[in-house]
């Protein structure tokens, strides 16, 4: 072998091991703090991980199982897509409260919802297709659509309402656009796209749809679905478009964000939906998933109807949206998921990450969702962390107002 530099990890990897995630990385510093000055003295509110434990149905299903259930067949292989039975469990559910049609074969248990958009741009994308996305968005989505070779294509902010910004998203559709991200309820902003909102997106997507001749898919990524306040409806984007594909995931609704356990719905008027679904079937098994996790999907399977404590996260909503404001911060009221996106006092929000550190308080700056000039607060913390922060936000204020 030559003397001389040799590149250990892949090109592909290195921007990544580079510019590691800002969310894990505030999520570490939280951890460091703590072990320093305690957990009651540091006020993270970095990472969406639900604070509310899982329904007793969880667990009560859980210990029945492994109680009652064949071991073989309870921690044993199945069908790529998942158990049948917990697949028509689910889809009875959506039909029940959405009023669609859906049947076993249309989901495909998935590893949180992160491998369902995975196995989804894998059955989807040839290189060089293009993914549209609405800022502020999930960062990871950049990464998800590079693994197949796709470009991702980003819709600037409508920062007055965080709602999509339709004009530009239909300026960018072309003859590449094969797909577009929704997320909704939205990280970060915790806004609802409205039904009008999905309306008018559906509209430009089926005109847009003849004018290049292709489908373009609809990708609705919904892990906060069941998370919404005030009376909100959050709409079924299936029966708005037939070219919509659902991404789903348990780790908000149920709590269950380390079990990774979630699903992609493909209806039947997909445009080349049996071929859809098998691709994206054999796309669960060759990325290495091969399947859901098999006593996880029997547990969701008995707990579909299982309702998530929307109480909880309401009261933190109301507290945290109400002190911040009152001290001076801006930010747009969320109407669901668990999250503030508050304007930043400074030009350079890092900065006022950074100033914030000095009191324990632990955001994420908004350029890590392609957003600059805000900071995501997740609020799915102890009430209690909620409300000993207020004081420190107080100093904050006074420090930068």
């Amino acid at each position: 072998m030559k003397k001389g530099v040799y590149n250990m990890i892949s090109e592909r990897m290195k921007p990544y091991v580079n510019n590691n995630s800002a969310i894990r990385a505030m999520f570490e510093e939280g951890n460091r703090l703590k072990a320093l000055y305690g957990e009651d003295k540091v006020f993270d509110f970095s990472i969406g991980n639900p604070n509310v434990p899982a329904p007793d149905c969880v667990q009560e299903t859980i210990i029945d199982l492994v109680k009652n259930m064949d071991p073989v067949v309870l921690h044993g292989y199945m069908n790529n897509a998942g158990f049948e039975d917990v697949r028509q469990s689910i889809a009875e559910s959506l039909n029940r409260r959405f009023g669609t049609n859906f049947a076993a074969k249309n989901l495909i248990m998935t590893v949180g919802a992160a491998s369902g958009l995975n196995i989804t741009f894998k059955a989807l994308l040839n290189p060089g297709d293009e993914v549209i996305v609405f800022a502020p968005y999930f960062l990871e989505y950049g990464a998800y659509v590079k693994n197949y070779d796709g470009v991702l294509v980003e819709v600037s902010p409508d920062t007055s309402t965080f709602q999509p910004n339709l004009e530009e998203f239909k300026s960018k559709i072309n003859e590449k656009t094969k797909a577009v991200i929704v997320n909704n309820p939205h990280n970060p902003t915790g806004v609802v796209y409205s039904e009008d909102t999905i309306k008018k997106l559906a509209a430009i997507l089926e005109e847009k749809e003849k004018e290049v001749g292709h489908p373009i898919y609809l990708i609705s990524d919904e892990p906060y679905r069941e998370l919404a306040y005030d009376g909100v409806e959050v709409p079924y984007l299936t029966k708005y478009y037939k070219d919509t594909i659902v991404g789903y995931s348990y780790s908000k609704s149920l709590s269950l964000p380390g079990e990774r356990i979630g699903y992609v719905v493909i209806p039947d008027e997909l445009d080349g939906s049996d071929e859809v679904i098998q691709a994206a079937t054999i796309a669960n098994r060759i990325l290495g998933s091969v399947n859901a996790p098999s006593l996880i999907q029997k547990v969701v399977g008995r707990c579909v109807d299982a309702a998530v404590n929307v109480e909880y996260y309401d009261r933190n909503r109301k507290t945290l949206y109400e002190g911040l404001t009152k001290l001076g911060f801006e930010c747009v009221k969320p109407q669901g998921a668990f999250y503030l996106f508050v304007k930043s006092p400074t030009k350079d929000e890092k900065e006022f990450v950074e100033a914030a550190k000095k009191y324990n308080i632990l955001m994420v700056a908004g350029s890590s969702f392609a957003c600059p000039g805000y900071v995501r607060l997740s609020y799915c913390v102890s009430y209690e962390s909620i409300q000993n922060s207020l004081p420190e936000f107080a100093k904050l204020a006074k420090e930068l107002f």
